[in-house]
């Protein structure tokens, strides 16, 4: 895990925090952030990530765009 990594993961909570209180996927954000949040506290901590750290920190990630995603297509945004 590199700078670049921890950046992203960084922008990623950052814009599910900032998702509309009215938005369907607002707790569900809300709670994936979270996670997001304990899993950049452990790798601050630690540096390295076994596999299953590492797979568990891809799926929370692909589901974060994933919901920063519909939510985009909730309000009309263009893709």
């Amino acid at each position: 895990m590199n700078d670049r990594d921890l950046e992203l993961i960084k922008r990623l909570t950052d814009r599910l925090e900032h998702l509309s209180a009215d938005s369907t996927y607002a707790h569900r954000a809300s709670g994936l952030r979270g996670s997001l949040l304990r899993c950049m506290e452990y790798l601050e901590a630690n540096q390295q990530l076994s596999c299953e750290v590492q797979a568990q920190l891809d799926e929370l990630m692909r589901e974060g765009f994933e919901i920063l995603e519909l939510a985009a297509k909730e309000v009309g945004a263009p893709k």
